[in-house]
């Protein structure tokens, strides 16, 4: 069992919080945080200065393949139930409306928007959470029974922003204003302005504009014109088939694909559904960057794991053949095959 740390600050405390983390001790990691909270460390600052960058570092450590699947999960839930403690330990009491806080329909990254949450309540916000992968049926549906001041949304992959745009539009037709955040937003927002929604990078930051109510309606509409090219619905209809074809132009170049175990080729094809998903994201947003930056990412984690970078451009090449008639998708292909050269990745042809 962990030793539970003797720090009265949350950056001291960092290293004893990941080491049970690490250990996946959830009550040591409990007495970590109740001991900040009684050494008069306020809960805001707990949170967002150990339990957030914790998580941070947890997902690093998957990506890099130095954590499993189950310590990445283990983990998590433990965070989460520090996060519990800690607003069971604050408990305080609303002065203000109520707030729904959601993720995106398909979004199971629970854990950032859960802090985003009781930060708003630490505020003063009356707080809904509703957690993971919320359809925006039933968002809206919650919405017209609740009398909310404002939707908080969370994403962290760009994939889901065409859904993020959906959920966002059906919120604003209940006339209730939306404040989005999370990395599928991009670093500085980007995304978030292409679809007309107002972003916050933080936590702090998303309590402060949903207290500026005026700033929080007044968003400029979505930019989305380019979809009248019918690049990305197109796409989207065409995905199972895609899939397919790539699995067998794979099986075809890469021979040792032809003996893939079935969990090796599960991972495969979400590995390419998941190409053609960032692809389809990238047209809604008409951002190539989208796409090139996860191809970058896509490599570094396939390559922890012993994938060859080759096999990705393999598949970036055999799409960008299959869509020749879309020039849009094309261009974006094109450039996540640069951003594989220009990392030093081999060209599969």
């Amino acid at each position: 069992m962990t030793a539970p740390t003797t720090a009265a600050d949350p950056i001291d405390a960092y290293p004893s919080y990941l080491d049970c983390l690490a250990d996946a001790d959830e009550y040591a990691a409990i007495d970590v945080a109740l001991g900040l909270l009684d050494a008069g460390v306020p809960a805001e600052r707990l949170l967002l200065d150990l339990v957030a960058p914790a998580q941070a570092e947890v997902g690093e450590r998957w990506a890099r393949n130095e954590w499993s699947v189950a310590q990445e999960h283990a983990a998590t839930h433990i965070s989460e139930r520090v996060v519990a403690a800690v607003a069971v330990h604050a408990n305080p009491r609303p002065t203000g409306g109520r707030v729904v806080v959601a993720c995106m329909d398909g979004e199971w990254h629970a854990l950032p928007p859960r802090l985003v949450a009781e930060v708003l309540r630490l505020r003063g916000w009356q707080v809904t959470f509703l957690g993971a992968s919320v359809p925006a049926a039933h968002l809206v549906s919650y919405l017209h029974r609740n009398d909310a001041h404002a939707v908080a949304l969370a994403c962290a992959l760009p994939m889901r922003l065409p859904h993020a745009h959906r959920m966002i539009e059906a919120c604003r037709r209940s006339d209730v204003p939306v404040v989005v955040g999370g990395r599928g937003f991009g670093v500085d927002g980007r995304w978030a302005r292409r679809l007309g929604a107002a972003w916050a990078p933080d936590a702090p930051s998303a309590a402060e504009l949903i207290a500026d109510e005026r700033t929080l309606r007044r968003v400029p509409p979505a930019q989305l014109s380019h979809l009248a090219d019918d690049e990305y619905a197109s796409l989207v209809r065409r995905r199972a088939e895609l899939i397919d074809s790539a699995l067998a132009d794979l099986r075809e170049h890469v021979p040792a694909a032809r003996s893939y175990t079935a969990a090796q080729l599960d991972s495969t094809v979400s590995d390419l559904g998941h190409i053609l998903d960032f692809l389809a994201a990238a047209l809604y947003v008409d951002d190539v960057s989208l796409f090139s930056e996860f191809v970058a990412w896509l490599v570094g984690i396939l390559t922890s794991r012993g994938v060859p970078a080759a096999a990705v451009d393999l598949s970036l090449a055999h799409y960008s053949a299959a869509l020749r008639d879309f020039p849009r998708a094309v261009h974006t292909l094109a450039l996540g095959r640069a951003a594989l050269a220009a990392a030093g990745a081999p060209t599969a042809r």
